[in-house]
């Protein structure tokens, strides 16, 4: 048979239990609040580079050059054409892409297009002037045409 007093130390153990369990539960808070706050900070430039803002979609530039760069990534593949000026110089072109996923929609692939590549490249410019802009069409070496323009209703 349990005593009163056996009873009494049990139900004593029992809240210690508990009341550490709880401290040991708020310790990390400070540590939880800035992974919080670091999170919603570095997630802010997903949310605004999609704006399509930066090239001039009342245009179309088409330059010819040779792939020196390309990246398969998400979420934009994008490459670099060297170009060469009227004047003898050469300009570097960045050109953005659509997501890969939707590229290989319309024939992509990620070895499409390799350094050393002799391509013709038609985009919507960078409106500041910088050579560059957003891709909407491309001239391959053994003279196929693919697409994959991204649409951007928003900004029609």
């Amino acid at each position: 048979m349990i005593t009163d007093a056996e009873l009494q130390q049990r139900e004593d153990s029992r809240k210690r239990r508990l009341s550490a369990q709880g401290r040991r539960s708020l310790a990390g808070w400070p540590a939880k609040v800035i992974g919080c706050a670091v999170l919603v900070l570095f997630s802010t430039p997903a949310f605004v580079h999609h704006s399509g803002a930066m090239f001039d979609l009342t245009k179309r530039v088409t330059v010819t050059g040779t792939i020196i760069d390309f990246h398969w990534t998400n979420p934009h593949t994008s490459f670099k054409v060297d170009v060469a000026n009227k004047d003898g110089t050469t300009s570097v072109w960045a050109v953005e892409m659509n997501s890969p996923n939707n590229l290989v929609r319309v024939g992509w692939k990620r070895t499409t297009i390799k350094p050393g590549d002799k391509v013709t490249v038609t985009v919507r410019p960078l409106r500041d002037g910088t050579p560059g802009g957003q891709y909407v069409s491309i001239v391959l070496p053994n003279g196929k045409v693919l697409g994959g323009e991204q649409s951007r209703t928003d900004a029609r």
